[in-house]
């Protein structure tokens, strides 16, 4: 199930800031959180490798901030970046504004200098806050812009650092728990090893498993998982 913003976009009703394995990101999540809450810096930058949980963050970030009757918006430009950068006007005047996949608008100087003019009216009316997401840092993102590279700095910068498998293994039975299963480690790395090491691939993995264990009347064991899941 999905709650959804203007332009069509989904919100996953799991990706909240509250469901969000900290880790070793505690930081990069209280300053979302923050944020999320008109409060902190204008500007923040995100970046992590895929499975990493930075579209977690960002939509947790507007999933909190529409809770509390502010105005957001989540914006996956590698879902937006073929359109035209005309969905971004007007997003100053929302409290958070979240762009996902900045670095999808490399090369294209339309976007480019249309994420920049954003930059600057958000500076300007100082009751927005920015959120980016990307799978690099600001200057290795391949943006040719050097004046928007420039605005990507100017913001706290935080990298994902992805969960171990320990960690990933703690994340999938504290989500199976809160869901009344029971999740043993044997099966929980049995998901690891048998599944990409994504966390929101795993999770929906572990949905599917509470429907057909609800549906059976099992328990999670490596054979029902196996053949529920096909692996």
């Amino acid at each position: 199930m999905t709650n959804q913003l203007s332009l069509g976009v989904n919100l996953r009703d799991d990706s909240t800031l509250d469901s969000f394995f900290v880790g070793s990101n505690a930081q990069a999540w209280s300053h979302v959180k923050t944020s999320a809450a008109g409060k902190g810096e204008s500007f923040l930058y995100i970046w992590g490798e895929s499975g990493s949980g930075v579209t977690h963050l960002l939509q947790g970030a507007c999933q909190l901030c529409a809770s509390n009757g502010r105005t957001a918006m989540y914006l996956p430009l590698s879902d937006l970046a073929k359109a035209g950068p005309s969905c971004l006007e007007g997003l100053e005047q929302l409290n958070l504004v979240c762009l996902d996949d900045i670095h999808e608008i490399r090369g294209n100087p339309l976007w480019e200098e249309r994420v920049f003019h954003l930059f600057n009216l958000i500076r300007d009316n100082k009751k927005t806050r920015l959120i980016i997401g990307a799978n690099a840092p600001p200057k290795q993102t391949q943006i040719q812009l050097a004046d928007l590279v420039s605005r990507l700095t100017w913001g706290v910068t935080f990298q994902l650092i992805t969960l171990s498998d320990g960690q990933i293994v703690e994340a999938l039975k504290i989500r199976a728990q809160a869901r009344g299963l029971i999740l043993s480690d044997e099966v929980a790395y049995y998901l690891l090893r048998r599944c990409p090491r994504t966390m929101s691939v795993l999770y929906q993995h572990l949905d599917t498993l509470d429907k057909a264990s609800l549906v059976a009347q099992k328990k999670l064991t490596i054979p029902f998982v196996k053949s529920t899941l096909c692996l």
